[in-house]
């Protein structure tokens, strides 16, 4: 079973127990979180695709550690004139370990449809037909 998560603006494909980095959240190490944005779930070979979201999906997990990842260098140069800048930055990131996801099961309704025949003897009613243009000498 894995689910598509939107988590801060970024989309995982995560499991059960698996452990991901995301961008830093404001919540105490060892407490335990909510994501109700679920986008997909597969369960046996059950896809349930949410449009955009699944109703009633959501994912726990719990808080492992507070983080800054490896140092990024951004250096930016302009050639023959001299112009040398360097900057750099460690991004802060929180270390989540997956617990549960749970998909609601909702019962769905069917609708009523009509038979294939049916709707193609209505358009072939609703079709007109095309007008002669009319060519003068």
């Amino acid at each position: 079973m894995y689910a598509i998560v939107e988590i801060a603006g970024q989309q995982f494909k995560i499991e059960k127990n698996q452990k991901i980095f995301i961008n830093r959240i404001n919540e105490k190490e060892g407490s335990k979180v909510t994501f109700d944005n679920v986008l997909l779930i597969e369960d046996k070979g059950k896809i349930d695709l949410g449009t955009p979201a699944v109703k009633g999906a959501s994912v726990t997990a719990k808080v492992l550690s507070h983080l800054k990842d490896d140092k990024v260098i951004i250096f930016k140069k302009k050639r023959r004139k001299g112009f040398k800048v360097k900057n750099g930055h460690r991004q802060y990131l929180t270390q989540i370990e997956i617990e549960k996801i749970t998909a609601k099961v909702s019962p769905k309704t069917k609708k009523e449809t009509q038979p294939k025949a049916n709707l193609v003897k209505e358009k072939a009613k609703s079709k007109k037909k095309p007008t002669t243009k009319k060519t003068s000498k």
